[in-house]
C-alpha cells in the first residue's frame, strides 16, 4: 500500500480502532484492556460494513423475519385466547350451560315429584287394590255429584262494599 496505513473499518466496544486481528481465545488485547469472549463476539457482529451507519439487507431482513414470526405468535395465541374465553366450547359457554343445567335439574326435580304423585294415585285406581273411597271421591269431582249426606258450603265472591258498608 505504499507506506499509506488504510484507515479502520470499525471500532472496538472500549472505542479503539481495531486492528483486525479477533482474539476469542485472550483475554487481554495489546494494550493491556480485557477483552472477553462476549465483548469480542459482540464487536463482531455490530461492526458496521464499510463504515456507513446503515443495517445491511441481510440483516434487516433476519430482523424483520424474526419480528414477523413474534407477531404471528402472539397473534396466533391471542386468537386461541379470545376463543378459549368466548368461543362455543370456551368458558362463558361453560358458564352458561351450567346455569342451564341446574335449571333443567330443578324442573326435574318437581316433574319427578309430581310424577311419584301420580302413580301413588294411578296405583290406588288399580283393581287389585282400588279404594271405594278415592273412587267415589273422584267421580263425585269430576262429575259435580254430591251425596245427599254431604254438607255442601257456598261462598259468596263479591266483592265487599266500599267504606266498610253492607
Amino acid at each position: 500500500m505504499n507506506g499509506i496505513k488504510a484507515p479502520s473499518l470499525a471500532r472496538d466496544p472500549l472505542g479503539e480502532p481495531e486492528t483486525g486481528l479477533l482474539l476469542l481465545d485472550s483475554r487481554f488485547r495489546p494494550n493491556g484492556r480485557i477483552w472477553t469472549h462476549d465483548t469480542a463476539i459482540n464487536a463482531a457482529l455490530s461492526a458496521h460494513a464499510h463504515g456507513c451507519g446503515m443495517v445491511s439487507r441481510k440483516r434487516l431482513h433476519a430482523m424483520l423475519t424474526t419480528l414477523g414470526l413474534y407477531v404471528m405468535a402472539a397473534l396466533l395465541i391471542g386468537y386461541f385466547g379470545v376463543n378459549a374465553l368466548n368461543g362455543r366450547h370456551g368458558l362463558k359457554a361453560k358458564e352458561s350451560i351450567n346455569r342451564q343445567i341446574a335449571k333443567l335439574s330443578a324442573e326435574r326435580a318437581r316433574l319427578d315429584n309430581e310424577r311419584t304423585q301420580w302413580e301413588r294415585r294411578i296405583a290406588l285406581l288399580k283393581p287389585s287394590a282400588l279404594d271405594p273411597d278415592m273412587l267415589d271421591e273422584r267421580a263425585r269431582a269430576l262429575l259435580y255429584y254430591a251425596d245427599p249426606n254431604d254438607l255442601t258450603l257456598m261462598l259468596d265472591h263479591a266483592r265487599p262494599a266500599p267504606n266498610g258498608g253492607p
